[in-house]
């Protein structure tokens, strides 16, 4: 089983909030991945919001046992079903960078992540999930 973070939880891991201990531990199982699209997100969120340099956060970023998964075109076709059927502003917000984080996942994986629109929708999609603290 393998543990798909989505940017969330790699933010909260670099910026040591609530969920970054629970994020440490999924990391240490060894078995964590994200898709590039997700560590795009997270990228773009700490090089606005911290004073991170885009070398630094990189260096950072590669010395972790995170895999990285490339979106693929199935993917992508994919990530906007998912998305035109479970999207909806108000009761379910999930972003198309989650939409594809779940595009990926497979039975034996599991989503961890804060974000309630994520976990709805991944439960939905009977992909397991990981329910990481909210900061």
């Amino acid at each position: 089983m393998g543990t798909l973070l989505d940017a969330y939880a790699l933010i909260a891991f670099l910026d040591d909030e609530p969920a970054a201990a629970d994020v440490e531990g999924l990391l240490a199982r060894g078995d964590a991945s994200m898709t590039t699209v997700n560590l795009a997100e997270a990228a773009d969120k700490q090089l606005r919001l911290s004073s991170v340099s885009l070398p630094e956060l990189h260096e950072v970023v590669g010395s972790l046992p995170v895999a990285m998964i490339p979106l693929t075109e199935a993917h992508a076709w994919r990530a906007a079903e998912l998305r035109a059927r479970h999207y909806d502003r108000r009761a379910s917000p999930v972003s198309l960078a989650d939409c594809c984080l779940v595009a990926v996942a497979t039975a034996a994986d599991r989503v961890a992540t804060a974000d309630r629109a994520l976990l709805a929708l991944a439960r939905a999609e009977g992909v397991a999930t990981v329910e990481l603290p909210r900061p």
